[in-house]
């Protein structure tokens, strides 16, 4: 059984909003969207279900910092963050990348600067290996954060795989197909243990590389002792990588917000929505399918870069 979800971070209800679009319905597909990005509005989507269990453990173990990791354009760190400003948690973001420093900071990292984040920059390769224990101490040695809770990278961890586990068990009898757009796979390998028999998960990743599958076993092994049978990834739809958009992309984007009248956050949640209208065109749902697209990307933040240059 999942842990009981913490009230340390309240939540809002994340409705399922029933989308007409005729790329669905010529096919006899009904589309819906899980609209996990009006769960926190620091916190939106998917981040909020990774973290806040990891949040609960770490203030019943008396932890007054996180550390944790990301790249320049990280929405982990920018929630991490933001997690921290509001539950009073020092944090600090070790960011791949030791060119950046000195540099101005990004919007992205300069709104974790605002919220509290101590920026800490490191080489690709010293970031590459920070799972190792003996890298893992010595960024703790140079950060002063051996007492801090370590979250990692994306936050996909067992606790993570258990918090979004509820939003598999929210989706319970409403769907056919729940499908997610993937960065680290903690998102999707929740999502597809939560769900009842007979539903399945479809994990769109959005970096390229086709390591996924077998992050996802590891976390399911990890939470749940064993991995379950009913997701799947099509890796087809990831524009070349992380943050990469390409025009047909960004029209399709564009199209979907005319069409729908709402916005389509880039580096997840058009991707998404792209590999599901090209799926039902292709015939992969059969006529009857419910298919329940989940929103998890948190919006950009706008603004020019900082000139600090915080570590």
């Amino acid at each position: 059984m999942s842990p009981t979800p913490p009230t340390l971070l309240p939540r809002l209800p994340t409705p399922l909003q029933p989308v007409t679009d005729p790329r669905f319905a010529a096919r006899g597909v009904r589309l819906l969207l899980k609209r996990d990005d009006r769960i926190h509005p620091a916190l939106p989507g998917n981040k909020y279900r990774k973290l806040v269990l990891n949040l609960e453990r770490a203030r019943a173990a008396g932890h007054g910092t996180l550390l944790t990791f990301g790249g320049a354009y990280s929405n982990h760190l920018r929630a991490t963050a933001a997690a921290g400003r509001l539950l009073g948690f020092a944090t600090v973001g070790v960011v791949r990348g030791e060119e950046l420093a000195g540099r101005p900071l990004n919007a992205s990292l300069t709104q974790c600067a605002a919220d509290g984040m101590r920026l800490h920059f490191v080489d690709r390769s010293t970031y590459r290996r920070k799972h190792e224990p003996t890298v893992l101490a010595a960024l703790q040695r140079e950060t002063a954060t051996q007492e801090a809770y370590v979250i990692p990278e994306g936050g996909s961890n067992p606790l993570a795989v258990h918090g979004c586990a509820a939003l598999g068990a929210e989706l319970r009898g409403h769907t056919d197909v729940a499908a997610v757009a993937c960065g680290t796979g903690g998102t999707l390998a929740g999502l597809a243990a939560g769900l009842a028999p007979g539903q399945r998960a479809l994990g769109i990743p959005v970096l390229k590389g086709g390591f996924l599958g077998e992050e996802i076993r590891r976390l399911q092994d990890a939470a749940l002792g064993s991995p379950t049978p009913n997701w799947s990834l099509d890796d087809r739809f990831h524009c070349g990588g992380y943050a990469r958009v390409t025009d047909a992309l960004t029209a399709f984007a564009d199209d979907f917000e005319d069409r729908h009248g709402l916005p389509v956050e880039r580096v997840y949640v058009a991707k998404l929505l792209y590999a599901l209208t090209a799926l039902s065109e292709e015939g992969a749902f059969g006529p009857g399918t419910t298919v329940t697209a989940v929103v998890t990307g948190m919006p950009p933040v706008s603004g020019p870069a900082h000139s600090s240059t915080s570590r």
